[in-house]
């Protein structure tokens, strides 16, 4: 396949930009608004505003369109750039803030003023709304609109100046109220708001709105590209008429392309903080929350998300992609780098009735079973072990090759044990098992031609670390949550569930945010902010896959 055929619709257009000389080099933004956390939809734009410009020589702001103060906090900027760099991108000394160009945007609307094409406007929001019309009825003229363009200037001065209350004016632009283009109705360019800023602080009472500011600091910063997802489509009329009136020296080309929307998971940041607000998930990073602090938290690696974005494309068609591809992506990374370990979850003790009473012998287990240079470990051997609830069934079907009443198994890198007894406590409940080990077994010692076809892990009782384990599961029950008329009825009751497990020695030390595979169990990391808990990052397999394959299905 050649290299045309492989680019995304996107890229071919800064090519053939490039070939034709009609831009030197490529120069785009990522321009986050710092009202909550970026989300797995921001890393399909993270990664292509940012990887795009680097893969032509090019560069990339990280830029704050921070234009409304009632909603925006320093807390979300830190965090954002957090996640940015955590990505592996870098904007190097091109971060800025939207209200960096207050006074530039500010002068932009005097001149528009000027030139008669925006006005002062004292309808009430209520009235403007009659007056905007409807996708179906046209929208008429505002009463203030033919005011003469001193009084305009000396309204929006004093507007300015702090004169008058919130609401009480608005600078309109004059384009149409006619146009079925909602946004060519007149929209909004400044709103008067006495609030402080989080960057700007008390400098300013009035605020642009974010079509204006947006266009004008694209403009500013001489982005050449300026991508934007697919529901900025019907604003672009709006953003080139802003560049028809104004001329700035550069002209930026807006293009859009479809959201990455992941199954299972809701991406608006007004129910993402109404989670965090009930108290639904502990914040914002949250590892059942697909924000990248989330994810991040919870152990996904980097490298997966940027696989994840790249496998969903650049294209002009809205997509659904299933929670399982993603899942998939932390699997390859971690199949190859994270070292294996044993843990027991949900554990059954077993007691090895011949084996001798108060010893211990190390066995040798390898790191990673694919990968000799990643070395091996001593996991210590005894009389009483930890095995999964789930490794034995006292009424097996024939097919259950595990622990079962006189049948046996192997003990990984350990020995073949038989199930001799099974103890109860007076529910009826099984709490205990009595079985005989083979001496001659021991793995690695070729004693015995001796074969079982179950093999299952384990944990000495004696050595284990207690740990409590978090497993987390998907958020939502419904493969699109954001169709639910209500997103709280398809909550998933069993998104977390906390279990006291039983850890080899080995990952007593285990450091935050590193990421091991439990053997048969999945992937694992101690969480990174309390530095205690293990969080399950994923499993070893899609348990969801037929579901999902089928609601997938149905969303076709």
């Amino acid at each position: 396949m050649s290299e045309t055929e492989t680019r995304d619709f996107i890229r071919q257009i800064i090519h053939d930009d490039l070939e034709s000389g009609k831009h030197d080099s490529i120069v785009t933004r990522f321009p986050p608004e710092p009202n909550g956390y970026l989300h797995i939809g921001h890393v399909m734009s993270i990664c292509l505003n940012f990887g795009v410009a680097a893969e032509t020589g090019g560069k990339t702001y990280l830029r704050f369109d921070d234009t409304n103060p009632g909603r925006e906090k320093s807390e979300y900027v830190d965090a954002i750039e957090r996640d940015v760099r955590w990505l592996g991108f870098d904007w190097d000394e091109r971060l800025t803030h939207a209200s960096d160009y207050f006074e530039r945007l500010y002068e932009a609307a005097v001149r528009l003023v000027e030139m008669g094409v925006a006005y002062v406007d004292s309808l009430s929001a209520d009235e403007i709304r009659e007056y905007r019309g409807t996708l179906t009825e046209t929208g008429k003229n505002s009463p203030y609109r033919d005011r003469s363009v001193a009084e305009n200037i000396d309204l929006l001065g004093r507007m300015r100046a702090g004169e008058f209350a919130d609401g009480e004016h608005l600078l309109r632009a004059k384009i149409d109220m006619s146009s079925p283009n909602m946004n060519l109705r007149d929209p909004a360019l400044y709103r008067i708001r006495h609030i402080t800023h989080q960057h700007a602080g008390d400098a300013w009472c009035i605020y642009p709105m974010y079509d204006f500011a947006h266009t004008m600091s694209d403009a500013f910063e001489a982005i050449t590209h300026s991508l934007c997802t697919l529901e900025f489509e019907d604003h672009r009329p709006l953003y080139n008429w802003f560049l028809d009136q104004l001329q700035p020296e550069h002209r930026p080309r807006q293009i859009e392309f479809s959201r990455l929307n992941l199954a299972y998971a809701i991406t608006s940041k007004r129910k993402l903080n109404a989670l965090v607000e009930e108290q639904i998930v502990s914040g914002w990073d949250d590892p059942r929350m697909p924000t990248i602090a989330g994810m991040r938290r919870r152990g996904y690696p980097a490298a997966a998300l940027r696989q994840f974005v790249k496998l969903g494309g650049v294209t002009k068609k809205d997509k659904l992609i299933e929670m399982g591809v993603l899942e998939n992506c932390v699997r390859e990374v971690y199949g190859e780098t994270a070292e294996r370990r044993m843990a027991v979850l949900k554990p059954l003790k077993i007691v090895l009735s011949n084996y001798p009473e108060g010893q211990v012998e190390m066995m040798e287990a390898m790191n990673h079973p694919g990968n000799p240079d990643m070395g091996t470990r001593e996991m210590p051997f005894s009389r009483e072990l930890w095995i999964e609830q789930d490794d034995f069934m006292e009424e097996a079907p024939r097919k259950f090759f595990r622990l079962k009443p006189g049948g046996e198994v192997r003990l990984r890198f350990g020995y073949i044990i038989r199930c001799d007894e099974v103890i109860k406590n007076d529910a009826g409940d099984v709490v205990e098992l009595r079985c005989s080990y083979d001496a001659d077994t021991r793995s690695g010692t070729g004693s015995s031609d001796r074969k079982v076809k179950g093999t299952i892990h384990w944990v000495s009782c004696e050595h284990a670390v207690q740990t409590d384990v978090r497993l987390y599961d998907r958020l939502f029950t419904e493969a699109n949550p954001n169709s639910a008329e209500d997103f709280h009825a398809v909550l998933n009751p069993g998104s977390l569930e906390t279990v006291s497990a039983q850890l080899e020695p080995a990952l007593d030390d285990l450091e935050p945010g590193v990421a091991v595979q439990f053997e048969r169990l999945g992937y694992f990391c101690r969480d990174s902010v309390d530095g205690q808990a293990i969080n399950r990052i994923v499993t070893l397999r899609d348990s969801w896959a037929k579901l999902e394959k089928q609601a997938m299905q149905q969303q076709n």
